[in-house]
């Protein structure tokens, strides 16, 4: 079992993106997941969001600890907060994470990003057949 939770302070911050190999910059916010049973970091999302929408820029596992279920569900708990706080589009990084996972939880590369429109996707509609490629 695992827990996302919103991570609240720097060194909290810096922790989870040191377990899970990306650089910490200030100014983002981040969710932190963990296992419940023992606390060791499993991810991290470091995002912003702006009156235009968010901005996804990594959604990384922590080497070595594959899980693809509970990263799709980081991802999507990141595009849920960010729909409720802003509005339903969001962008993310070339680099924001796996790309099969990015795809998987609703993103369609655009040039040198990911884009997706998430009208509908946290009202009951998936959004799938807008979104699908």
């Amino acid at each position: 079992m695992f827990k996302i939770k919103p991570l609240d302070n720097v060194a909290d911050r810096e922790a989870f993106c040191k377990e899970c190999g990306i650089e910490y910059s200030d100014g983002y916010f981040y969710y932190g997941m963990y296992n419940i049973e023992d606390g060791s970091v499993m991810g991290v999302c470091q995002f912003d969001i702006g009156s235009d929408g968010g901005y996804i820029k990594r959604l990384s596992n922590k080497p070595g600890y594959d899980d693809y279920e509970a990263m799709f569900i980081l991802g999507r708990q990141t595009m849920n907060f960010i729909d409720k706080c802003s509005s339903p589009f969001v962008r993310a990084d070339i680099l924001a994470g796996d790309e099969r996972l990015m795809r998987a939880i609703g993103f369609k590369r655009s040039g040198n990003e990911y884009i997706c429109d998430m009208t509908g996707f946290f009202d009951g509609n998936c959004g799938c057949e807008k979104n699908s490629t």
